[in-house]
C-alpha cells in the first residue's frame, strides 16, 4: 500500500517555521492584498493612503496619515514590506506541495485574528486544521478543497471587549448572510456566500445531541453542538494556517485528539460514505504524520478520549491496521492504543 503521505526536505520546513515565526510577532495583520502607499492632496494638504485590494476585484484604502507624519508613513510601509515577504514566501511554498487555502478564507481568518478572537480561545477545526498541520509535520499530502471554515470555543472566549460575530464577517467587505436556522425560529449558526460554491463559516460548539442550538452572548451569535468537542478542544495549541498570501497565527485542536474525533465523526455520518471516507483518511494521514514526531501523544489521547470514541476506533481495527501498512510506527501506535481498548 502506497504511503499516506511524503515529507518535505528540512530546507523548506524551516523556511516554512522561520515565515510563522515572524508572522506570530506581526500584529496586526494587514487584511487583502499587501498594497501600496499613495501620497494625495486634500484641501491643500497632503495625506498617506494605503491602496489595496480588501478581498478580490475590490479595491480599498486606508488614511495612514498626514503628509508630515513620518512615523505613520514609516511603520506601513514596514508593515506592507512584511506582507509582500510573508506573500512571497506563501507562494513559494504552495509549489514545494504546503496547504495553502483561498484569499476569502485568509480575508476571514485575518479579520478573526486581528480581533483577538484566536488568542481569546476561538479554535479552528475540520479540513482547514488538518490543513495546517499538515504544514506543521511537513507532509505532503493530497486534500480535497473545502468551501468550509469551522470554528469552534469551548468556553467563553475572553475577550477584551464583545466582538460580534455577525458584524464582523460584514466588515470584510463580502456580501455573507445569516444561514436562517431550523426551524426557522432558531438563531442562525452560519453565515455563506452567495452561490453554490460559497464560503460558508460555522460555529460549532461542544454539547449534544448533535446540532442542538446554544448562544453564544461574547459573539453576539449562536453554535451547533457536536458530541465530544469539549474533547477536542481541551488545551488547544497555537499554530498558523497559510492562506492567500498570509500566514495567520490562531489555535488548533492538538493533532492527536483531531485524528481520533475524526475516526469518531467517520462511524457516525450516516448516509454520507464520502464524508466519512473523507474523514477516515485525514485522520490516519494526520495519524502517521504525527507519529514521525510524537508518537507517544497518540497513546496520551486515546487514553484521555470518552468511551464511546474510543469504541468507535476499536470498530475500525481491520481498516486502520491495513491504511497503516507502509507507516509502521504509526501502525505500532495504533495498535498499542487498540490493546488498552
Amino acid at each position: 500500500m502506497a504511503g499516506l503521505f511524503r515529507p518535505q526536505e528540512l530546507a523548506f520546513r524551516t523556511q516554512y517555521a522561520e515565515l510563522k515565526e515572524r508572522s506570530l510577532l506581526a500584529h496586526p495583520l494587514l487584511p487583502g492584498t499587501p498594497g501600496t502607499l499613495y501620497l494625495r492632496e486634500k484641501r491643500g494638504r497632503g495625506y498617506w493612503y494605503r491602496v489595496y485590494y480588501s478581498v478580490p476585484g475590490q479595491q480599498a484604502e486606508t488614511l495612514v496619515g498626514s503628509e508630515e507624519d513620518e512615523h505613520a508613513r514609516s511603520a506601513m510601509a514596514e508593515q506592507i514590506a512584511f506582507a509582500q515577504w510573508a506573500a512571497a514566501q506563501v507562494s513559494s511554498l504552495r509549489k514545494l506541495g504546503f496547504q495553502v487555502a483561498d484569499k476569502v478564507v485568509a480575508r476571514v481568518l485575518v479579520e478573526l485574528r486581528n480581533q483577538g478572537a484566536f488568542e481569546a480561545g476561538l479554535v479552528l477545526v475540520g479540513t482547514l486544521a488538518y490543513m495546517a498541520w499538515l504544514n506543521e509535520y511537513g507532509a505532503i499530502a493530497v486534500t480535497a478543497r473545502t468551501q468550509d471554515i469551522d470554528l469552534a470555543r469551548r468556553q467563553q472566549l475572553k475577550l477584551a471587549a464583545p466582538v460580534g460575530f455577525f458584524k464582523t464577517m460584514q466588515a470584510i467587505g463580502l456580501p455573507f448572510v445569516a444561514v436562517p436556522g431550523l426551524p426557522s425560529s432558531q438563531p442562525s449558526t452560519s453565515v455563506k456566500l452567495p452561490g453554490v460554491q460559497g464560503l460558508r463559516v460555522d460555529v460549532l460548539a461542544p454539547g449534544k445531541p448533535l446540532g442542538r442550538i446554544v448562544c453564544l452572548p461574547e459573539l453576539a451569535w449562536a453554535a451547533q453542538t457536536v458530541p465530544h468537542y469539549d474533547y477536542l478542544l481541551e488545551n488547544p495549541e497555537p499554530a498558523a494556517l497559510l492562506a492567500g498570501g498570509q500566514c495567520i497565527a490562531l489555535r488548533l485542536p492538538q493533532a492527536a485528539r483531531l485524528v481520533f474525533h475524526k475516526l469518531y465523526a467517520s462511524a457516525q455520518r450516516q448516509g454520507f460514505p464520502e464524508k466519512a471516507k473523507k474523514d477516515r483518511v485525514q485522520a490516519v494521514t494526520l495519524a502517521a504524520a504525527l507519529c514521525e514526531e510524537d508518537a507517544e501523544s497518540l497513546l496520551t489521547a486515546f487514553v484521555a478520549a470518552p468511551a464511546e470514541i474510543r469504541k468507535a476506533v476499536v470498530r475500525q481495527a481491520d481498516w486502520l491496521r491495513q491504511a497503516f501498512t507502509a507507516h509502521p510506527e504509526a501502525g505500532a501506535a495504533f495498535a498499542a492504543c487498540l490493546d488498552t481498548g
